[in-house]
């Protein structure tokens, strides 16, 4: 007699992975989550979002960084990087976050992995408030290498319409370029790393960093914004680096000028940069190199930034060509 599990899919362990995370699940729950854990949809009261509200939604995975988080046993962290990834995405549209959905494949389900994975984020999604409403876990042997894991996730939030990022007839020539710091490369730019990790071994330090998780933005917003630096415009420095990041916040007419320098970049970039003799616009478009977010604030904000101890790295000028973001100056 030939079973399910003789074909690579084992149903039990999938009620066991739902076990096991149960409780991380729930305890994300606010008093709009209306369902249960295991129903075929997730349920979400939008009636207090009151009028004027937009939903903005965003999809996302971790790309390659989860086949270095499975080579060191490190799940957790990629967890919480997928959720985080996602509330920066619709953050810098103005959004908070109300609910976020997770998919995970696999070749083979190992309960204790999935649990250990959805409890990273359910933890991300604590931190933020936003309700880990639902997901899938997919057993797919033959499409799946064995040990390989995919996480990807959708996030769901909530923005005033009068109030959405970015707001581009505000933006003009002078605007200062605030940029927050990364804690890590994020979720970019790391089959890069994985080509580079081959012929150089990275100290324990290194790989603490590496699989250090996404930062989420919105307690330093929350912080400008309370010190009186209304944001004009984010950008989330993702897969694409400044080069590719940046100019979609802003008009056609205007370019971002990066004053290299301005912000120490990490060690630990400094080291990749080196071991792949990466020319600066490869860096500064497959990594973050230190700055996870790019905002645009007025020019007449400038003392209120500098009293808030926000590193300025840069300023928009009109545009000339199709050069939306220059480099100047020198880093190394």
């Amino acid at each position: 007699m030939t079973s399910y599990r003789d074909a690579g899919v084992d149903i039990d362990a999938g009620n066991r992975t739902v076990e096991l995370l149960a409780d991380a699940v729930k305890a994300t729950n606010t008093p709009a989550v209306l369902s249960e854990l295991g129903a075929f949809g997730g349920l979400f009261a939008a009636d207090s979002l009151g009028p004027g509200k937009v939903l903005v939604a965003s999809t996302d995975g971790v790309g390659t960084k989860v086949e270095l988080a499975a080579r060191h046993g490190r799940w957790r962290g990629v967890g919480a990087d997928l959720v985080n990834h996602c509330v920066d995405d619709i953050l810098v549209q103005g959004a908070r976050p109300l609910f976020f959905l997770d998919y995970i494949a696999t070749a083979s389900l190992v309960p204790e992995v999935v649990a250990e994975i959805v409890t990273g984020m359910a933890e991300a999604c604590q931190a933020v408030g936003c309700a880990l409403l639902g997901g899938e876990t997919a057993e797919m042997p033959g499409v799946y290498m064995p040990g390989a894991v995919d996480i990807a996730g959708t996030i769901v939030g909530v923005a005033d319409r009068e109030a959405l990022w970015p707001r581009t007839d505000e933006l003009a020539e002078g605007d200062l370029l605030v940029g927050l710091a990364s804690r890590s490369p994020h979720t970019n730019g790391y089959s890069l790393i994985r080509l580079l990790l081959e012929e150089h071994e990275p100290t324990a330090e290194m790989l603490d960093w590496l699989l250090t998780p996404h930062l989420p933005y919105i307690s330093h917003i929350d912080e400008m914004r309370a010190a009186g630096i209304e944001p004009t415009a984010l950008a989330h420095i993702t897969g694409g680096g400044l080069f590719e990041n940046v100019p979609r916040v802003l008009p056609a007419h205007l370019a971002a000028e990066f004053e290299l320098g301005s912000w120490d970049v990490p060690a630990h970039f400094r080291s990749l940069v080196e071991w792949g003799d990466l020319p600066d616009e490869e860096a500064f478009r497959v990594w973050n190199m230190g700055i996870g977010m790019v905002v645009v604030v007025p020019a007449d904000r400038r003392s209120a930034v500098v009293d808030a101890g926000l590193p300025i790295i840069g300023r928009l000028q009109p545009a000339e060509g199709d050069e939306r973001v220059i480099l100047v100056g020198g880093w190394r």
